[in-house]
């Protein structure tokens, strides 16, 4: 992304905040790889991108700071963080071994109901995926996974994977997008309802074990 280029706010509802939706965009540019991990950017430069005043830039930049998804550079602005390979292994040897036995522990097939109303929000994410709208796909993924781990009733739990998510991003949506490989993903939620729902918990463990991995090949851009 360069100087020239000019970044668009996204059409939101009237009760975001300016701050918001300059955050929805830089996730947004994050995604999709307008925004490149190590390189800083100025908030009064990115404000000229946008057309709006430096202020709310910066505000979004401290939120996205907190997620652990840029870091404070002092007098300079803000540098998208940077994840070595060993970071995404590590990332991911927590989330196998916190989320594949807890999601294994909810087959249960008279949970059924429970499970069918995380359905429409799995088929958003195929859905995302098929079109290419990677912003759709990562909030719709993001909200299967805390909505379905909230059914744990940990909320500490939730909240763990929430930030681990957070901190890594998927590095390599829009290759896979292109090459039209991210839609096989994105069936794996569907996939896991249907092995909750009929109870099979080690149909689910198992497809939870391999989504992680998979979602690992994703963050490398190297699909597994």
């Amino acid at each position: 992304m360069t100087a020239e280029d000019r970044l668009v706010l996204p059409v939101v509802g009237e009760r975001q905040s300016l701050r918001e939706q300059v955050a929805h965009a830089l996730r947004a540019a994050l995604i999709t790889g307008e925004m490149r991990p190590g390189v800083v950017y100025s908030a009064p430069v990115l404000a000229g991108q946008f057309g709006v005043s430096a202020t709310p830039v910066r505000e979004a930049m401290l939120d996205l700071a907190k997620e652990g998804l840029v870091e404070a550079v002092r007098n300079k602005g803000f540098r998208v963080t940077e994840l070595s390979d060993r970071d995404l292994d590590e990332l991911t040897e927590i989330r196998q071994l916190i989320e594949v036995p807890t999601i294994a522990r909810l087959a249960d097939a008279s949970r059924a109901a429970d499970f069918e109303r995380l359905r429409p929000i799995a088929q958003e994410i195929v859905d995302a995926a098929e079109s290419g709208d990677l912003l759709g796909y990562v909030d719709a993924d993001l909200r299967f996974h805390v909505e379905l781990l909230t059914l744990s009733g940990n909320a500490h739990l939730v909240e763990v994977v929430r930030d681990l998510r957070n901190r890594a991003r998927l590095y390599g949506l829009s290759q896979l997008s292109e090459r039209g490989t991210l839609t096989d993903s994105a069936r794996e939620h569907l996939q896991l309802l249907d092995a909750l729902k009929a109870g099979d918990s080690s149909a689910a463990q198992h497809i939870m074990g391999d989504h992680i991995q998979h979602v690992r090949g994703i963050w490398a851009n190297r699909p597994e």
